[in-house]
């Protein structure tokens, strides 16, 4: 979940714009929290006051912690679609393939118990908005990943898991980066994420292979942030530089959760 928050700050100044290095400031004085961190938020608080056990319990706390945190922050930069959803009440899914799905997922994968709840979970988190079967085994993927390198698996294992069941694999950062272009959808930047993970040395590393792609760098370095914290840590001193450019709202909702999930 941190580490999905460090990626999203980092990677914010390139959501459109990357040189393709990987040699860059981590955070400078332009970076902020987009909707990957609030969205992201909204998960983790409904993972601690929803029945986990309940899909109508999730979904509606879920789409309700939506409604009260997510429409404080209108300029964090959701999507047009997500955005129209947001101002509904009714909050009916709208068949999104967008990644938006796999950049909010990770606190399911910290609240779920074993791998079928994490799955479980992950799949309530993304219907409520993307209910295509692309935005669907997006979410599901990162938060197996996640739930995998939080127990211990190494990552040929990680990599086997996601290939038997959601994306091929069989390319690294270095052979897409000259050709790889922004790509909402969740199959051209979901395997791209895990495989940045996946090529890391560390958890900073992991970032930056993220950010050096040049595609969507915030949502990117989001979901390979979120991986890499489960199967690194995170580095002394980057959550703290990440959570300061939260505001104090959006702050004091992350710490009402993150104790309890972590």
């Amino acid at each position: 979940m941190l580490g999905a928050i460090i990626g999203d700050v980092i990677g914010s100044l390139y959501e459109f714009d990357s040189d393709k290095t990987k040699d860059f400031p981590l955070f400078q004085p332009d970076c902020r929290a987009t909707d990957d961190s609030v969205l992201t938020v909204c998960v983790g608080c409904a993972c601690v006051e929803a029945d986990l056990d309940s899909e109508y319990s999730f979904k509606k706390c879920l789409i309700e912690k939506m409604q009260e945190i997510a429409r404080r922050y209108p300029d964090a930069g959701y999507g047009e679609f997500f955005y129209s959803w947001l101002l509904q009440d009714d909050g009916r899914p709208y068949g999104a393939n967008t990644n938006g799905s796999a950049m909010r997922v990770s606190p399911c994968a910290w609240a779920a118990d074993t791998l079928e709840d994490t799955v479980r979970l992950a799949r309530w988190s993304a219907e409520i908005t993307h209910s295509h079967p692309d935005g669907i085994k997006g979410a599901v993927a990162v938060a197996s990943a996640i739930f995998l390198a939080r127990h211990g698996f190494d990552k040929e294992e990680i990599r086997r898991h996601i290939e038997d069941n959601y994306y091929l694999l069989s390319f690294t950062v270095e052979e897409i980066r000259p050709t790889y272009t922004h790509d909402m959808t969740c199959e051209g930047s979901v395997p791209q994420a895990i495989v940045c993970f996946l090529d890391s040395e560390d958890f900073e590393d992991a970032i930056r292979n993220a950010v050096s792609l040049g595609g969507d760098g915030d949502t990117i370095s989001c979901i390979a942030g979120a991986i890499a914290e489960a199967y690194y840590g995170i580095p002394e001193g980057l959550g703290e530089e990440a959570l300061s450019y939260l505001d104090e709202d959006l702050a004091e909702y992350y710490y009402s959760y993150a104790d309890l999930l972590y």
